[in-house]
Order: C-alpha cells, then structure tokens, then sequence
C-alpha cells in the first residue's frame, strides 16, 4: 500500500555533467540548492547579486551579469531560475521596480502584484539575454516552495499559482528542451506534505526536504557520469568533513594520510576536480 503521491518528474531534454558551470538566480530556496551543488564540486555562482524573490528581479540579475562581465556566461551550461512571488515594489520616485528596499521607509514604496502575462514577458526577456550571450545554454525554471506569510496563506497560494501560470506558459511558448520546468514546488506539496520537512517557522523547507528534492534532481537530471562522479566523491567527502577527538593520535594521521592519497587518486581520475 502506497501511503503519499510521488510526483512525476518530466524529462528536462539534456543532462548535467560532473563539475558544470552552473547559476542560480531567485529566491533563497535556490541558495540552499546551489549550496548543495557546491557541495559536489560543480562550478556554481549564486545569487551574484544577492536574494532575488520576482521575475523583474531575476532579470535585473542577468542585465548586470551581462553588463558587468563579473561572470563568463558563454561558459555556462545550465542556468536555474527560481521564483519566489510575483509581488514587487516600486520606488514611487522614478516607478522603478526594486530589486531590494534596503530597509528603508515602507512609505517610498508602492507593492505591486504582477500578472501572469508580466511574469512570463520578465522571465521570456531573462531567457532571451542568457541565449543571446549563451545559445547553447540550458535553463531550468522552479517554483520555491517557501511561503510568504506576509500576504496571508491565501494570498501566498495565489502568488505561486500567479508564477505556475506564468511558468507554464512561458515552456509552452518556446517549446524547446533548453528551457525547461522542475518541480521543487510539487514535490514539498504534494510528497512531503508533512510539517516534519518544514524547518521551526513552518514556512522553509528543512535540511532534509532540500535533500529530497537533490536526490529527485541527482534521479532525473543527472548524466551517469555526474553519478559516477558522485558516488566515488561521497566517501573522500565525508572523511575530509570528518573531526577527530584528538586529532594528534597516529590512527587520526594515518586516516588524513589515506584520505589524501585517495583524493589525489581521484583527480587523476578526474583533472577539473579542484584543489581542496
């Protein structure tokens, strides 16, 4: 007997390899994503320009990659948008959108909700640049799962259908396997609709929901190499997070011995694995 609905996870047209160069731009569940990226020796940038929770902002991030050359956008292969709501602000002053308020008065701001068709006209703009700069470039859009109890429960459902909406228009618009959706969303609604994977505010997704959704990524979106990769990865990168009570003793020294050998086997193995 089945106790929970899985959700199915469609193909997302290519495969990521071992150590891709990676972006991650949007709200602050994609840091905790490409944090775990990190983790596995991918080449990540994220959040260059810090939390980015709305379409617009998402796409100010791309301008300024594109602008400031602070990144090489033609090396990278997947880029992945994360949206966190279609609310904004902008500046009563100049009408601008603001990526962020920085704390100041709540008064020079007015708060906006954007449609479905806005959302999807930023993120079509994002998507354009990066395949301007980068043809070859592969994009991964999600939804956060994080809800934003500041609008109310309600008014938080309506903003992520707002962005599913747009989302789904936007795939079905372009229809090419380089731009693609993955359902991080789902998969905390509708697999672990627990409050167990919720960490104390009820509201971000725990350590152990953000590793569910990695090994749904690692089942569905990784080559076999990248597996490969990983599995011979896993065992040196535990012994070098591993902390000894005594980290004079002979049986510590030889553990550390063994562990830079096993290391330095494996960038032999695989040369753009990085000094560590």
């Amino acid at each position: 007997m089945e106790f929970r609905t899985i959700v199915d996870i469609s193909e997302l047209g290519f495969r990521i390899r071992p150590f891709e160069e990676m972006l991650f731009v949007g709200s602050c569940f994609a840091d905790g994503i490409g944090r775990r990226f990190q983790e596995e020796q991918f080449r990540v940038t994220v959040n260059p320009y810090g939390v980015m929770y709305n379409p617009a902002s998402i796409l100010h991030t791309i301008e300024r990659l594109a602008e400031c050359a602070t990144l090489d956008l033609q090396s990278v292969k997947t880029a992945f948008l994360t949206l966190g709501t279609n609310h904004v602000y902008r500046l009563k002053e100049t009408g601008e959108i603001v990526d962020n308020c920085q704390k100041r008065p709540q008064a020079l701001f007015i708060e906006e909700e954007l449609s479905v068709d806005e959302c999807a006209d930023y993120l079509q703009k994002t998507i354009d640049l990066l395949r301007q700069m980068n043809p070859d470039l592969h994009v991964v859009l999600t939804v956060s799962p994080i809800r934003y109890r500041k609008y109310g429960y309600h008014g938080s459902q309506l903003s992520k259908a707002t962005l599913l909406l747009a989302v789904e228009k936007l795939v079905r618009n372009i229809g090419s396997p380089s731009v693609s959706y993955f359902p991080a969303y789902e998969i905390v609604n509708d697999e672990l609709r627990d409050y167990r994977f919720y960490q104390e505010d009820m509201l971000h997704p725990s350590q152990q929901a953000v590793e569910y959704i990695w090994e749904r990524l690692v089942e569905t979106c990784f080559s076999d190499e990248a597996k490969a990769f990983m599995d011979e990865w896993r065992p040196i990168k535990q012994a070098l997070l591993h902390r000894p009570f005594d980290a004079a003793s002979d049986d510590y020294l030889r553990f550390q011995e063994q562990t830079k050998l096993r290391l330095k086997s494996l960038q032999e193995k695989y040369p753009a694995l990085k000094e560590i």
